[in-house]
This record gives structure tokens, sequence and C-alpha cells, in this order.
């Protein structure tokens, strides 16, 4: 749209004078959608390739360090704060991409996307004060490495079923059928082998998740394109 500066009259241009067609209008739309989407989800990617490589350089360093397994390769400590440290690191990427993303969001999905997040401190929480009960009333310490680890687990796994159910995500519900699976694994491996299926199995099935995840958004902006 231009001005005619002689008399003054606004002048439409060709395309301007052209409407668009239902097709044309129908794909914009399209293009709006995912692009509000991309802006306001939560990008699972970093998250999932920071827990994956957490889990399997964490607890791999607590079976190297294990005096039962092959080892050890590793002091005790030096293992403890691997884990520690790449664990610290997986939780703050987490947080900065989910406050980062709901930033500015409102309605039903900021509040589902929050009680979800508040889900995980709440199951958290629990298990922690279960097994920290059934330490104080006697159970051997032996069972303490399977119980923190198979209950971790069980809890992890549930909570990605029930995201991926939210949130109508294949990956993150195969994730959590997966999580569960490496949780009975571990606990029937026994000490140290738990570590090592934490680590090879736990971590694994993350990062094959956020190579599935990466590749889906991948497909997605491929598609945005040909609109």
């Amino acid at each position: 749209m231009t001005t005619d500066g002689s008399s003054g009259e606004t002048v439409r241009t060709a395309d301007e004078e052209r409407a668009w067609s239902p097709e044309e209008s129908l794909a914009v739309i399209r293009a709006q959608h995912v692009e509000a989407i991309r802006r306001l989800s939560v990008d699972p990617v970093p998250i999932l390739g920071m827990w994956g490589v957490a889990w399997l350089c964490g607890f791999g360093a607590l079976y190297l360090a294990s005096a039962e397994g092959p080892g050890p390769f590793l002091p005790t400590w030096a293992a403890g704060l691997v884990l520690g440290l790449l664990f610290a690191a997986a939780i703050a990427v987490s947080v900065i991409q989910g406050v980062g993303r709901s930033h500015g969001v409102e309605g039903p999905s900021r509040r589902a996307a929050a009680m979800y997040g508040w889900s995980w401190t709440l199951a958290f929480a629990g298990l922690f004060a279960i097994n920290l009960g059934l330490i104080h009333q006697g159970m051997p310490t032996r069972l303490a490495p399977l119980l923190w680890s198979g209950s971790s687990l069980l809890v992890v796994g549930l909570l990605y079923l029930a995201g991926g159910i939210i949130w109508s995500d294949r990956v993150q519900y195969g994730l959590g059928v997966w999580t569960l699976v490496a949780g009975a694994a571990s606990v029937s491996a026994g000490v140290p082998a738990n570590f090592a299926v934490l680590s090879l199995a736990g971590g694994g099935g993350f990062l094959v998740a956020a190579a599935l995840g990466y590749a889906r958004a991948v497909r997605a902006r491929r598609a945005q394109v040909q609109l």
C-alpha cells in the first residue's frame, strides 16, 4: 500500500488487491500455530540430553568406584562428586527451560505445566520420607542402594507416563515405560551391577529419547518451511 504524492490518495498494490485463497490462509494459520507451539512449549531435547549424560556418566562413575565391581578405578568421593555435579547441572537446565518457556503464558496450559512440575518435587519428597522411614525401621544397609535407585526410577517412570498422557507425547510415554523396566532390572541386578544398569539403560534411554525428540523437531521445521 502506497500514497500518491500528488493527490494524497492511498493506492493499493497489485499483491494487496489479490485476496488470499482459502488454502493460503490455512497455510498461514498453520505456520503461526506451529511457531506459537515452538515458542511456548518446553524444548525436551536439552533436558533429556543433559539427564542422559548425568545418568550415563554419574552412575557409571559409581560403578567404576565400587570395590565389588571391576575396579575400583575411582575414589568413592570422586564418583559421588561427579554424580552430584552432573545432577545439579541437569536440574538447572530443566528449571531454566521450564521458567524461560512459561514466561508470559497464562491459562490452563500454564496451570497444567505448573502442577506437573510440582508433582516431581512432591513425589520425590514423599519418596525420601518413605525410604528414610524404612532405613530407620531397620532395613539392611546393603539394600539401601537398591531401594534408592529402584524407587527413584519408579517415580521417574510414572511421572513420564503421566507427562506422555497429558501432552499426548509418545516419546515421553515410551521413556516412562523404559524407565520402569530399567528400574526393575537394576534391582534384580544387585549391587554394584545396578549402577551399570542405571548408567547404560537409564542414561541410554534418556539419550535415545533426546535423539527422537530432536528428529521430531527437525521434521516439524521442515514441514513448516513447506507450508
